[in-house]
This record gives C-alpha cells, structure tokens and sequence, in this order.
C-alpha cells in the first residue's frame, strides 16, 4: 500500500545525471538476501520481520533505534566458518567487530576461538565463560597490566606487535613462571581492500614489525632467546572488506620465506600461521563476498603451494573474522522524523539516531542499504540521504539510496549489515544514548546489550 505525505521531492528520473548513479531497484519492497541476515522476510501485511517478529513490535518493545540481532543467522555463520576451515586450522572470531558477553557464550557453544585485543575485551570474554587457551590477545601498545592479566589467566597466544612487547611480554611471563605462547605479527607491505591490493610501499603503519630491512628477522631471532616466551608462529593483516584473494596470496608468499628464513638460521620450523580477517561482506545488492569454502580453500591451496615450493612443512593456518561473521546478522531499525526535499538534488531522510550509532560513514565512506520495513509501498522511487539528528553536517547514515516517495513520519526504516563495527564504535556525541542490542530467535527476542540510560551518562559526570 501506499499512502501520502510530504510535499513529492525530487525523482530519480528528474534529478540524476545519466549514468552518475545506480537505477533504482525494480521492487523497492525487495530484500536482497546478500544483504539482510538469513530470517528476514515480509509478513503478510508486508512488515518485515527477524526471527519470527515483526519489527513493529520489536520497535514497540524495544525503542529506535535498536540493533535488532539474528541469532540464527549468527550461529549458522559460525558453523560455516569452523566446517570450512575443519580441525586442521583454527577461526578465531574476531571480537572488535562486536563483543558481548552472549556473543562469547555462542562463541563457545558453537566451538570457536576469539581474538581480543584490549584488556577489557578479555575481561568480557573470561566473565563470560570463553576458556583462556581459546583466546588470542592482539593490540600494538598493550598495558603491562593487560598482559600481566593475559599471561596469568592463561590465554592461548599473544601477538606481539613491537620490539618492546617481546622484551615486556617475556619479562611478565618469567615473573609469573610461565612460559607464554606467542606470535610475532609482521608488516608484510601488502595493502588489499575490497577488489585491489598494493604488494609494495605500505610498511608505514602502526600495526606489526616490517619485514623490509630484517627487521621481523631480528624480532624472532630475540623472542627465540628469552625464556618466557615459547614463539609458536608468524601472525599477518593485509587489510579489510577483502574480496580479492590476490593479496593473500603475495602475503602468504612473502611470510613463508620469512619461515623458511627462519628455518636456515635457526633450524627450526614455527607450527602456526595466521592470515588475519578483513574479509568482505556485502554493504550493498553491488557487493559480492565469497564463501567461508571458497575463502577456505583459497588460503589452504595458497599456504600449501608457497611451503611445498620452500620446502617446510605446512604449518596450521589461523584466520580471525570478524566482519565476515556478525556483519550481516544485525540491522539497525530506525524512525523517520524530518522528511526535507531539496528541488534538484534529493530529499534528506532523518532519524533518530546518526552517526553515534553508525560512524562508519562519516568515517570510511563506507556505503549502505536502506529500507522501508514497517509497511509496503507502490510509490515512486526518490532519491534519499538518510541522516542522523547530529549537530554535524557529516552525520550521515546511508549517503544515497532510494526509498518510495510517500515516506512519512512515523515510517520505520532499518538499514542492514550494521552487526560489525556500529555497537562497537558507538558513542555519546550530542550525549545520545547508545541504542540496545536485540537478540531474535524463533519468535523470541531479548536485549543482550540494554539501551543506555539518562542515569548511566549522569554518574559518570561527577563534577
């Protein structure tokens, strides 16, 4: 159905140079399974719904704007990812995507490692029952407190990103009488992002020890002299939002002759690779991320050739998703408010919520998917930029998109694929009050991260 509103803004037919953007979709009442998570679907009323529920009535329960949580999708995400890759190699969920202690409870059910990488991700994981052996502990500029409390709880590998951490990390070990398993994470000069890569020239960055001028040599060649530390493997990151397997293939190549370096002048063959995540998923109908098969096979097949060609055996592999797993479980459903149509260019959409609760645009400009889910609609196409309440003129959330030109206040809109990265880096700019984590399953829905409160913000004002 359809229904009327504000005053029609601009259509794409009138305002949109030839070829400068995308046609609009065929249906607009269409939800591409690429981008939505496994149980979304339009009820018979045309609402959509997650695990069983309505949206209306999770607004209704819940609030806006809310991160509305497949589990199911979830679950099944996990699974995939720990079948693709089997007992051979280790999938370690990466947890700045998105932690909560519920998330480590699947985690662990489900059979999957996390990697952490501050000292109060760990205390979220070790609260909720994730086995200290299973966790890995990553960061470049770790508090001698945050690994004096991953070396005593025992966790399984320290990733050690710095000349200092080998010498801090083996200290706090030794003090403690253990012996710590780590890997030393190099910078390999591969930069991958979506569809392209650079093989040279990136080494300037703060992640990681350089490969260029020996510098990751002499780094293992020290860690293999302390005794607290037991160097087990070589860790790697290339990028993020990857679709193109080409860059792990020059990093994977690149790392095993760092092994086989390695193997030389010290006579010994490290076990363990890791080839880090930035794996891609779909923002937009555009976006076409491979499989956790496709992705599995891809680094099996590269790992195993570059070793046979250096003759080492092949070490267990490691990768970390993060994005590639919670991303697409999770939509953000907001409210509309202000409908502004600005004659030639396009009518702004706002919502309730913005930018403290999706940085992602005004940081990456990162693109996204919207839609209209608390009814369908017959109208026309229009040209929207859909925007937060923010005193920011770049509190954008979705930068074009089209949504039907009978939009109205009071119109539930939800924007997909926010399970990575929103919660995460949310904040309290204009004092918003970062939204709820809704967990959907099988008609049931309950609030794993609550809704922040006027009195959480006030206690911490203590002046």
């Amino acid at each position: 159905m359809s229904r009327s509103a504000h005053p029609a803004g601009p259509r794409y037919a009138d305002v949109l140079p030839e070829g400068h953007y995308s046609p609009p979709p065929a249906d607009l009442n269409a939800l591409d399974p690429k981008v939505w998570a496994q149980t979304v679907t339009r009820d018979e009323d045309g609402v959509v719904t997650v695990g069983g529920i309505a949206v209306t009535e999770l607004a209704e329960r819940f609030g806006t704007p809310a991160y509305l949580l497949d589990e199911a999708d979830f679950r099944s995400r996990v699974r995939a990812w720990r079948t693709a890759f089997g007992s051979e190699a280790d999938v370690f969920y990466a947890g700045k995507a998105f932690l909560s202690r519920a998330v480590v409870r699947w985690l662990d059910e489900e059979g999957l490692n996390l990697d952490v990488c501050s000292g109060t991700e760990l205390a979220t994981a070790l609260s909720a029952g994730m086995p200290a052996e299973r966790i890995a502990f990553h960061g470049n500029n770790k508090s001698k407190a945050e690994i004096h409390r991953a070396v005593e709880a025992g966790v399984g590998r320290i990733v050690l990103d710095s000349f200092q951490e080998i010498v801090r990390v083996a200290h706090i070990a030794q003090s403690l009488g253990k012996r710590q398993k780590v890997q030393i994470r190099i910078t390999v000069g591969v930069e991958a992002h979506t569809h392209e890569f650079i093989a040279t020239a990136h080494e300037d960055q703060k992640f990681g020890i350089p490969l260029a001028g020996g510098q990751a040599a002499e780094a293992v060649r020290r860690a293999l002299r302390l005794d607290g530390l037991e160097l087990v493997g070589i860790h790697s990151h290339i990028g993020s939002q990857i679709f193109d397997m080409s860059g792990f293939e020059v990093a994977a190549h690149r790392v095993v002759r760092l092994l086989r370096e390695i193997r030389d002048e010290h006579g010994i063959e490290l076990p363990e690779i890791d080839l880090g995540g930035g794996l891609g998923i779909a923002y937009t109908s555009d976006d076409d991320p491979r499989e956790p098969h496709e992705i599995a096979k891809a680094l099996n097949e590269i790992v195993s050739r570059e070793c046979e060609a250096a003759r080492l055996r092949t070490p267990r592999i490691s990768v970390e998703p993060g994005r590639a797993i919670v991303g697409p479980t999770a939509f953000t459903l907001y409210e509309v408010g202000t409908i502004k149509p600005l004659e030639g260019l396009r009518t702004y959409v706002s919502v309730d919520g913005g930018m403290s609760d999706n940085i992602r645009t005004a940081l990456y400009d990162a693109e996204y998917s919207v839609a209209l889910v608390s009814r369908v609609s017959d109208a026309a196409p229009m040209l929207v930029r859909v925007v937060g309440k923010h005193c920011e003129s770049g509190d954008i959330v979705v930068k074009d998109a089209f949504l039907p030109a009978d939009l109205a206040p009071g119109d539930l809109i939800a924007v997909p694929a926010t399970g990575a990265y929103c919660r995460s880096m949310a904040s309290n700019y204009n004092h918003a009050l970062r939204p709820p984590v809704v967990a959907v399953a099988d008609g049931e829905a309950r609030v794993i991260v609550r809704r922040e409160t006027e009195e959480d913000l006030l206690r911490l004002d203590v002046g």
